[in-house]
């Protein structure tokens, strides 16, 4: 069994309650655990304001100089050539750039994809000789090219400009683009530096528009660039940056567009999965589509995602959703046996390293990011996992797995990488041949050096929640939804309100799911039912086994679902555990 630990979160002090005052104690708490404190940041949040909310795009660093280039270009009817990454932040983006160009009427432009075997992540020569050979003049990147100097470098040569758009960590030499927009630099002087690779595309979009516009370029009606914005959305969910701030806003309207269903591929893939896109969540996307737009690239070929999303055929878009499901499929069977093969190989281990690292040869690098989640979240620390690519090269990707930044530990082992890149909650790398023997102690004496933290045993481990209120299965209503559908939409820095509910007592435990692998308890609650949902959980697997009759402690996110297209409050269980006290306790803060 798997038990937790509980913390609760600091109680409201009274200056605050007092700055908030007019908002219900819930809510109080709430957003003093988000860091708002004052009745005017309060409203900002809850606002969402698209018109106020979001900056100016033209702050971002090089963007006249990057529009000034694309309208040169466009009138020129020079063509352009859209790279994009291939994961779910990437390829979205190069489907925004796409659509761009289409909403303008330009015609004189390609998408390129690299293949994440062969070629490997950011710019390729390959991918640039390639474009090179079919005419393009300018190589606009998305989420990739911050750290490709060299790339860069023989694109110029062979006569070919790049603008480069990327939210990853820059290096100290930025590559020798004729612009390079991109947040994370430290001349940057744009308010908001989170935004993700589609983020930044959007901003592109909106200033190419602006400015296109202005100078009678090309007419398009104001408010026309939202609806790009179901592409931002999946992307800044998918690519785990930040809620808060823009991209908070960006997110809310991203599934706000999504919701409207104008992507056939889209509306193909939900009824692939018997799902509703009305009703489509951050938790859909992020379970859903991301998967699905990743498993293109990690098991094949990426462009059947770009044209999922693209496509403006009926039979197509049926076409690609039913293929990307179907790799899907093949892709989580794949990474179950790897994970599988990991955890065999930890237990013959002494101890787990506060870096944990691990790798073969025979895997490919295009899963091992998602074995390297997987283990991030079970052991709470930083996780390296590689493998041998199409090209006989080690790579690999990482996870923070908490609070260390994965780009600052591999900064201060960067004499072992061929090359690397990410930012703090995940990253990539080639490592070089010789020095993959000795990846591991050089990582954990970086992590060492960086936050004095001791080698922890596998016993050792625990994963402590943050509770932010006691509540009683009574509270569990509709009222409580629509208090917490204020604070979404969730992801990271804006995560899904925790609440413990003492001494319940199960009337019913079920397991169900094709594969027998989720839990259901279900509890009476007054005169209803009241379910609570534990998936990929068995009830043996939590601290305690949840039986019929037996008081026990459940930690939950309180949710409404849309199964079957019935709507149903319940809760989603993070964990069980023996009761502490019986049901009846006051619900509310504790």
């Amino acid at each position: 069994m798997t038990s937790q630990t509980f913390t609760h979160r600091e109680s409201v002090p009274h200056a605050v309650a007092e700055n908030l005052t007019g908002f219900d104690v819930l809510t109080q708490q709430l957003l003093f655990s988000r860091g708002i404190t004052t009745r005017e940041d309060a409203n900002v949040f809850f606002a969402k304001e698209y018109e106020t909310g979001l900056h100016d795009p033209f702050l971002l660093p090089d963007m006249e100089k990057a529009v000034a280039r694309i309208l040169s270009a466009i009138e020129k009817k020079e063509r352009i050539g859209i790279f994009s990454d291939y994961d779910c932040d990437g390829i979205p983006g190069g489907v925004l750039l796409h659509d761009l160009f289409v909403m303008i009427g330009y015609e004189n432009f390609c998408n390129y994809i690299p293949h994440r075997h062969e070629e490997g992540y950011g710019l390729s020569i390959e991918g640039i000789d390639h474009l090179k050979n079919d005419g393009v003049s300018l190589i606009i990147t998305v989420d990739c090219g911050i750290q490709d100097v060299e790339k860069v470098t023989h694109a110029n040569a062979i006569g070919v400009d790049v603008i480069v758009t990327d939210h990853h960590e820059p290096s100290a030499t930025l590559p020798p683009a004729l612009a390079v927009i991109d947040p994370k630099r430290t001349d940057n002087r744009y308010p908001f530096p989170e935004l993700c690779g589609t983020g930044i595309a959007y901003k592109l979009a909106c200033a190419l528009l602006k400015k296109g516009n202005e100078c009678g370029m090309f007419s398009v009606s104001p408010g026309q660039e939202k609806w790009l914005l179901d592409l931002v959305g999946i992307a800044t969910v998918a690519d785990m940056v930040p809620l808060r701030g823009e991209n908070r806003i960006l997110a809310h309207y991203g599934l706000s567009v999504l919701r409207k269903g104008r992507r056939l591929g889209l509306q193909h893939l939900f009824r692939v999965m018997k799902t509703s896109i009305q009703t489509v969540s951050e938790d859909d996307i992020g379970f859903m589509i991301a998967p699905r737009i990743n498993a293109a690239s990690r098991m094949g070929n990426p462009r059947d995602a770009f044209l999922l999303l693209a496509t403006r055929s009926e039979a197509d878009a049926g076409t690609y959703a039913r293929h990307v499901d179907g790799i899907n499929t093949e892709r989580k069977g794949v990474v179950a046996a790897m994970v599988k093969e990991v955890k065999r190989k930890l237990a013959l281990r002494s101890h787990i390293d506060a870096v944990l690292v691990i790798g073969d040869p025979l895997w490919r690098p295009s899963l091992v990011g998602l074995v390297a989640n997987t283990l991030a979240e079970e052991y709470q620390r930083p996780v390296f996992v590689w493998g041998r690519d199409g090209r006989n090269i080690l790579k690999g990707s990482c996870r923070s797995g908490g609070a260390m930044s994965v780009f600052t530990l591999m900064q201060e082992a960067a004499h072992l990488f061929v090359e690397y890149g990410g930012h703090h909650a995940s990253g990539g790398f080639a490592v070089k041949e010789e020095c993959i023997h000795t990846l591991s102690d050089a990582l954990n004496a970086a992590q060492s050096t960086l936050s004095s933290q001791s080698i922890l045993k596998e016993s050792e481990v625990s994963q402590g929640l943050f509770i932010d209120s006691t509540l009683t299965l009574a509270e569990v209503a509709p009222a409580l939804v629509r208090t917490l559908s204020n604070f979404a939409p969730f992801g990271q820095g804006n995560p899904k309100p925790i609440f413990l509910f003492q001494g319940v007592v199960p009337t019913r435990v079920e397991i169900f799911g094709k594969q027998k692998a989720h839990t259901k308890i279900i509890f009476q609650n007054g005169r209803r039912e009241l379910v609570a949902i534990g998936f990929f959980m068995l009830p043996q697997e939590y601290g305690v086994t949840p039986t019929p009759g037996v008081p026990l402690d459940v930690v939950a996110h309180v949710e409404e679902s849309f199964f079957m297209g019935r709507s149903e409050v319940r809760l989603r269980i993070v964990s069980c555990e023996p009761a502490r006290n019986p049901e009846g306790v006051p619900g509310g803060l504790t």
